[in-house]
C-alpha cells in the first residue's frame, strides 16, 4: 500500500541540517595532534568516556574505534577487552560546545537563521539564500568546505520541515534522500517507542505514514505529530540563536568640533552611556573602539583593551588618553568632527562586587589596571605572560602568550603547599645519587660539589611520556650541559618515564627532584634537580 503524497504548505520554506557526528573527537583533535598509527604500527583508536550510573562508559567514539567493532554504551572493561589498545580520554562538553558555537558562527555566512541544536546539531532557515550559489546544492558544497576547513566532520540534510531535514542528515544516505525509506528511528523517540513500533512490524516511515494519525496519536502520543511534521504536513519554524545587541553610544553634533579635547570630552559622556548598557546587562567590556568621524570623510579610530571585563568609564578613559599619548602619528580634526562613536566590541559577564571598608577585595585590581596601562602605551606585542598549556609536562605545561589572551591560572588553595617551583631550571641540572633506593626516593645526592642529607621526601608524582609526540628532533639527542653530560628529553618529545620528587634536605632547603627513567626503561637512570621551592 503506497500512502498518499504529503501536502505541503503553501510558502514553504527550506531547511539545511547539519549534524557533526564526530564532535568529540574534532574537538579533541583540534589541541591535540592524533596520529593515524601507534608504536605497533595499528590504526589509533580512541573512545571518550564519562561515569554513567556508577560506571565509566564510552559515550563518543573516532571513526577508528568504531572500525574496530565498539559502539557507545558499553563500559570501559568491555571495550578494552575487545580491543586492548584502546586509548580512554574524558568527554570534554565545554570544548565541543564552543567547537559547535564556531561551527554556527560559520553557518551565519550562508542564513541569517541559525539555530544550533545541542549538543551535535545546527539547523539553517536558507530559504531566498541560495541564489548566489547558483542553487541548494552549490550552497550545500560550500558550506560543507567551509566546516571541513574548521577540522568538522559532517552529514548534511534538506528538507521542507526541520524535522525532514534533520532526519535526513542523521539517518539518510544522502541530502535528499527518501523519506518514506527511513527507518523509525528518524522519529527520534523514546527508546520504549521505538521498540514497540519494531515489534509491531512498523519498521520504516512508510509503515507509519500509511496509518491513521488518529490511531497513532492515541497509542504513542506525540508520534503524530513529529510524523507529521517530518512529512511536511506541518511546519515547525526554527529561532535563530542571534547574538546579543552590541553595545555602542553615538553623539552627532550640529557644527563641527575642531579640538581633539572637546572630543575626549565628549567621549566621556559616551563612557559613561556604555557602562549604564553594560551594568544593566550585568556585563563587562575587554575592547573599547572609539572613531571620530570628520566633515572631510576621514574617520581616525582608537582602540584599548583590558586583561579583565570592566565598566568603569575613568579606567577606560585613562586608558584611551595613555594610546593617545602613545601615537606617533596624534590625531588631526581637521575641519572638525561631526560625529563621534563609541563601540564596545568584546564583552564579558561581569557581577557587580561589593567592597569592603578596608579595600582588600580591589587588591589585585592595581595589577591588571598596570598591565592594561602598559599594554595602551606600548602595544600588546610588547608585554607578554605566562598561560597555562594542557601537559602535564613541567616545561611544556606553560606559553609566552599576550596578555589579553589565553587561559588564566586556577587560584592555588591557601592551605595546601606548592606541588611545583615557580620557576624551573632550563634545562634540568644533572644531581649525583650516593645513596638511595633503586625504586624510591635519594636519601643523599651531591650537586654543585655539595651533599646534601634528605630529611624529609614526598612523592613520587610519575609523568611518562606522551604517545602522541613520539617523532624526535635530533637535535634535542645532542644536547648537553656545560660539563658534558647528556640532558634528559623533554617526556613529550617520546623521553623516558620520570619520577618527580619533593625533598627537604637537613638545612631546610627544598628541592624538586626527578629521576630519568625506570628500572626497566634504562639500566642506570639519571637524577635531575629541576626547580628550587622557596
Amino acid at each position: 500500500m503506497t500512502p498518499p503524497p504529503s501536502p505541503l504548505m503553501s510558502g514553504s520554506r527550506r531547511y539545511l541540517a547539519i549534524w557533526l557526528p564526530m564532535l568529540a573527537a574534532d574537538a579533541w583533535r583540534a589541541s591535540h595532534p592524533i596520529p593515524s598509527r601507534n608504536g605497533k604500527g595499528e590504526a589509533t583508536r580512541i573512545a571518550f568516556i564519562e561515569t554513567q550510573a556508577n560506571a565509566t562508559r564510552l559515550t563518543a567514539l573516532t571513526r577508528e574505534a568504531m572500525i574496530a567493532g565498539l559502539t557507545t554504551g558499553l563500559t570501559l572493561a568491555d571495550a578494552r577487552a575487545r580491543s586492548p589498545g584502546l586509548i580512554a580520554i574524558p568527554r570534554d562538553h565545554g570544548a565541543e560546545a564552543r567547537l559547535l558555537a564556531r561551527a554556527a558562527d560559520a553557518c551565519r555566512a550562508y542564513s541569517p537563521v541559525v539555530a544550533p541544536e545541542p549538543p551535535d546539531g545546527i539547523t539553517l532557515d536558507i530559504a531566498g539564500c541560495v541564489h548566489p550559489y547558483g542553487g541548494e546544492a552549490g550552497l550545500l558544497a560550500d558550506l560543507a568546505a567551509r566546516l571541513r576547513r574548521h577540522g568538522l566532520t559532517l552529514r548534511t540534510g534538506l528538507g521542507d520541515t526541520p524535522e525532514a531535514a534533520r532526519a535526513r542528515a542523521r539517518f539518510g544516505d544522502r541530502p535528499e534522500a527518501d523519506l518514506l525509506a527511513l527507518p523509525v528511528e528518524a522519529l527520534e523517540a523514546p527508546p520504549e517507542t521505538t521498540l514497540a513500533l519494531r515489534r509491531a512490524g512498523l519498521k520504516r516511515i512508510v509503515d507509519l505514514a500509511c496509518r491513521p494519525r488518529r490511531m497513532l496519536a492515541a497509542r504513542f502520543g506525540d508520534l503524530a505529530l513529529t510524523l507529521s511534521r517530518l512529512l511536511g504536513e506541518e511546519d515547525r519554524r526554527i529561532s535563530a540563536d542571534r547574538p546579543p545587541d552590541p553595545v555602542f553610544a553615538l553623539r552627532r553634533f550640529a557644527e563641527p568640533i575642531g579640538r581633539v579635547e572637546d572630543g575626549l570630552a565628549c567621549l566621556q559622556e559616551l563612557l559613561d552611556e556604555t557602562a549604564t548598557a553594560l551594568l544593566e546587562r550585568h556585563e563587562g567590556g575587554r575592547r573599547f573602539v572609539a572613531r571620530f568621524f570628520r566633515s572631510d570623510g576621514a574617520a581616525p579610530g582608537l582602540a584599548v583593551e583590558t586583561g579583565r571585563p570592566v565598566r568603569d568609564p575613568a579606567i577606560v578613559m585613562r586608558l584611551f588618553r595613555e594610546r593617545l599619548e602613545a601615537l606617533s602619528d596624534p590625531i588631526d580634526p581637521g575641519f572638525g568632527f561631526d560625529c563621534i562613536r563609541l563601540d564596545v566590541m568584546r564583552t564579558e559577564p561581569l557581577a557587580p562586587a561589593q567592597d569592603g571598608f578596608d579595600g582588600k577585595e580591589r587588591g589585585a585590581e592595581p595589577l591588571a589596571e598596570l598591565v592594561d596601562r602598559l599594554v595602551a602605551r606600548l602595544g600588546a606585542d610588547h608585554i607578554i605572560r605566562l598561560a597555562p598549556l594542557d601537559s602535564h609536562i613541567p616545561e611544556c605545561a606553560t606559553a609566552s602568550v599576550a596578555p589579553m589572551t589565553g587561559a588564566h591560572w586556577p587560584a592555588p588553595s591557601p592551605e595546601d603547599p606548592p606541588l611545583r617551583p615557580l620557576r624551573l631550571f632550563d634545562p634540568p641540572q644533572p644531581i649525583e645519587v650516593t645513596y638511595g633506593l633503586p625504586e624510591g626516593p635519594p636519601r643523599r645526592f651531591v650537586w654543585q660539589k655539595r651533599a646534601h642529607e634528605v630529611a624529609r621526601w614526598e612523592g613520587p608524582e610519575r609523568i611518562a611520556a606522551e604517545w602522541w609526540r613520539r617523532r624526535i628532533d635530533p637535535d634535542l639527542w645532542r644536547r648537553r650541559d656545560e660539563a658534558g653530560h647528556p640532558l634528559p628529553l623533554p617526556a613529550g618529545a617520546g623521553g623516558l618515564t620520570r619520577d618527580y620528587y619533593r625533598v627537604e634536605d637537613a638545612a631546610g632547603h627544598r628541592f624538586w627532584l626527578f629521576r630519568h627513567g625506570l628500572q626497566g626503561e634504562t639500566n642506570k637512570p639519571d637524577w635531575y634537580v629541576h626547580g628550587l621551592f622557596a
